[in-house]
């Protein structure tokens, strides 16, 4: 009997989410769209760069550098500037991101074995992307100068590293970005649709319906659990598949790993869940605070910086953050082939995350009832 109540319980639960309409199109299409548009979007590589050159030389050199610049794949356009009141122009109104003086002497000093000098001129709004360009710009003139008379004379005496890249050899940017996207699109649709379930169930009328009905507290708990772990494993299928299927994304570890560690991941993020909702009255208060657990919760993941780059006080804040530890799995499937010891050490906290939530969800449903 008791499994009849919580399949009857399961079907309900599934029934709310998936006849209405507008819930059937929150759980389809911002998902998709999100991980198509964040894709292609959410880059910090810097791509299609426009820059001006105002060349003051007329030698072999400059037009050697103008050439390489042109040639690489980073910069879109260039434009020639005839005076330095141009390339202020195209700075202050943001034409161009980067402007490279070229001097009279340039070329003559190079061949005169003499130091010579670049003037870059970057716009300081754009303080990540110009930087990336300066790096740019800096390979290309250290290149140029290796094969400089100078450079090759110095050449046998200088000691150079060639840099090797590990599981992603051509710096695919979709092939760090679409196993991120996995775990934390399953983050947003998992906790918003377990927030607003009991927190639905209050504003309809039916929770204290619910609570008096012949369903133990336990088996509510797992009634309301169980729906959106398989609606978030739906979509992280959809995700692998569209992963490796559509972006390319090489599937080097065990998918019996992924999917088991994705079971626990996705405990956890309904145990955070089923707790935001207990606490809960309304489905506006659910969203709010849903948003309010995942914004700090993609900060603090490593998503996009490094946990070990954070101040050393915020760092064990991460430690009750489920993101941080399924971002390790899943990019380490895909990419690394990790052993199953690691999938494991990365598990165990998802667990007790998981336990931990529930328990706290658990001891509200009591609260209530008393």
């Amino acid at each position: 009997m008791g499994w009849t109540r919580l399949y009857a319980l399961i079907v309900k639960e599934l029934l709310a989410v998936l006849r209405d309409p507008k819930g059937r199109a929150i759980l389809i299409g911002p998902p998709i769209v999100q991980l198509l548009v964040f894709s292609y979007a959410a880059t910090l590589e810097v791509r299609n760069v426009d820059v001006m050159i105002l060349n003051r030389d007329s030698g072999h050199w400059s037009q050697e550098l103008i050439e390489r610049i042109d040639g690489s794949p980073t910069f879109r356009t260039i434009e020639i500037a005839a005076d330095q009141a141009e390339v202020r122009v195209a700075i202050d109104n943001q034409t161009v991101i980067a402007a490279i003086e070229i001097g009279p002497d340039f070329s003559r000093n190079i061949e005169a074995g003499a130091p010579t000098d670049l003037q870059v001129v970057l716009d300081g709004r754009r303080s990540n992307a110009s930087q990336i360009v300066a790096g740019y710009l800096s390979q290309i003139a250290a290149a140029l100068a290796a094969e400089t008379p100078a450079g090759k004379r110095t050449g046998p005496g200088i000691v150079s590293s060639v840099p090797r890249n590990w599981f992603n050899p051509n710096l695919t940017y979709q092939w760090f970005m679409v196993p991120n996207l996995i775990a934390s699109i399953a983050l947003l649709i998992g906790l918003i649709v377990t927030a607003l379930s009991i927190a639905r169930e209050r504003e309809l009328g039916t929770f204290d319906q619910l609570m008096v009905s012949p369903l133990r507290l336990h088996e509510i708990l797992i009634g309301k659990l169980i729906p959106p772990m398989m609606i978030g494993l739906f979509h992280i299928t959809v995700y692998i598949l569209a992963a490796v299927f559509l972006f390319e994304v090489p599937l080097r570890g065990s998918l019996l790993l992924l999917y088991g560690s994705a079971i626990f991941y996705l405990g956890s993020v309904a145990g955070l869940g089923l707790f935001i909702s207990a606490l809960s009255m309304t489905q506006q208060q659910a969203i709010l605070g849903a948003f309010l657990f995942m914004v700090p919760a993609m900060l603090l993941s490593g998503f996009a910086t490094p946990i070990e780059n954070m101040p050393g006080w915020l760092q064990p804040i991460t430690f009750v953050n489920p993101l941080r530890y399924f971002l390790v799995i899943v990019k380490g499937v895909f990419l690394k082939d990790i052993p199953l010891s690691e999938v494991v050490n990365q598990t165990i906290p998802l667990a007790l995350i998981a336990a931990v939530t529930l328990s706290a969800a658990a001891w509200l449903f009591r609260r209530r009832l008393e």
